[in-house]
Order: structure tokens, then C-alpha cells, then sequence
């Protein structure tokens, strides 16, 4: 079974204190509603998902980036046994060169974060796996599993 492509990417940038902060947003709407996630989406019949994020990028946030600027760090394969619908691959983008001031829309506000404290509570069970990694430079290739309550990780390869 060939499951459904999507992408996602994390934005970064130097905080005025020096450290590293990544672009999060509250989803207002479709799978994940109420979490707090990286800016993505489904890839569109014929895209890539480098262009997906370079689309998802501008559409949630309003930002431009190029394509030659993401930095593709891993796939992350999410299944849902209880709702197989929602189960899907996705591309894992980082990218610290991009131009525009964020603006909110209709999937989500965008909010500067700081890495080292991070809103994991608030993410999806998977993040707290496998997000602080990507964002200090650490690949990934992770397969994870969800319950019955459609939110908790059950198992993880």
C-alpha cells in the first residue's frame, strides 16, 4: 500500500539572545487541529516535496523560500491502525534561509519558538521523539505507530 505524501519544514533563525528558534504554528483546522506543528502539507498530484514545502511555506506562513534552500533531513512514516486514512509519509525539510515576515492564515498562526523549549505537550506524541534530533543536525528515519486514542505513540521503529 502506497500511503499518502506529505511534507513538513522548520523554519529557523538566531534568537536576540543568541540561541535557536524555530517557526511553530497552532493548526486551525483539518488533521491535527489544535496542535502545534511545523508548517507542510499534502503534496498536489505531480509535485514534488521539496515544491510542496516551498507552496505550504508561502501558503501557511507567507514567507519565501527557495528550493535550493531546504535541507532535506529525513522521513518520518506515521500509521494510524484505527483510522487508516490518516496514516502517511512524510518528508522532513530544515531550512534557515527564507525572506518575509510571518503572517498568520487560515491553517495557522506562525510563532517563533525557542529549541531549547520546545512545545512538545502541545505537538503531536511523535515530535518529542525525534524533533529536538532534527533540529540539533540528526537525521531521521522513523516509523511510528498510533493508538486507538488517535494521539498516543504506541510503537516506534
Amino acid at each position: 500500500m502506497t500511503l499518502p505524501q506529505v511534507c513538513v519544514c522548520y523554519l529557523t533563525r538566531e534568537s536576540p539572545a543568541g540561541g535557536t528558534q524555530v517557526l511553530l504554528g497552532r493548526k486551525k483546522k483539518g488533521l491535527g487541529l489544535g496542535n502545534i506543528v511545523g508548517l507542510g502539507g499534502k503534496l498536489e498530484p505531480g509535485e514534488t516535496a521539496v515544491d510542496a514545502a516551498v507552496r505550504e511555506i508561502d501558503e501557511e506562513s507567507g514567507l519565501s523560500v527557495a528550493a535550493s534552500a531546504l535541507t532535506a533531513v529525513g522521513v518520518l512514516t506515521y500509521l494510524f491502525p484505527h483510522r487508516e486514512a490518516w496514516s502517511q509519509e512524510s518528508s522532513v525539510f530544515v531550512c534557515s534561509d527564507w525572506s518575509g515576515t510571518p503572517r498568520e492564515s487560515d491553517e495557522l498562526n506562525p510563532v517563533w519558538f525557542d529549541v531549547a523549549a520546545l512545545p512538545l505537550d502541545e505537538m503531536w506524541d511523535d515530535a518529542r521523539h525525534w524533533l529536538p534530533g532534527v533540529l540539533a543536525g540528526v537525521p531521521v528515519r522513523r516509523t511510528f505507530t498510533f493508538g486507538a486514542d488517535l494521539a498516543t505513540v504506541v510503537a516506534s521503529s
